[in-house]
């Protein structure tokens, strides 16, 4: 499954759940693969919305099984200096430093 194809299974969960799926790095490997969310909100990200997130989407990665072999979670805000990934991110942040 590539990058896109999960941000799309993804997507509705982190949206129902009031954030945006603001960029994702999927790096498979065997044992020490890597999946890492990153999420944005109207008011900021903290340790208990990444905890939220983290619970969903580890859940729905359970039942669906997207991705060969292991791989570590990790959920975060996109901090400052952040992708821009979307149409709409260059919007919001253009004149921004």
């Amino acid at each position: 499954m590539t990058g896109d194809e999960l941000a799309t299974l993804l997507e509705p969960t982190v949206e129902r759940l009031g954030y945006e799926l603001a960029d994702l790095e999927v790096r498979p490997g065997g044992r020490n693969g890597l999946v890492r969310v990153f999420i944005d909100g109207p008011d900021g990200i903290g340790l208990d919305d990444c905890e939220k997130v983290s619970l969903a989407v580890s859940a729905l990665l359970d039942v669906e099984d997207p991705l060969p072999g292991n791989y570590n979670l990790e959920v975060s805000s996109p901090g400052l200096d952040r992708k821009l990934t979307k149409v709409e991110h260059f919007q919001r942040f253009t004149g921004q430093p």
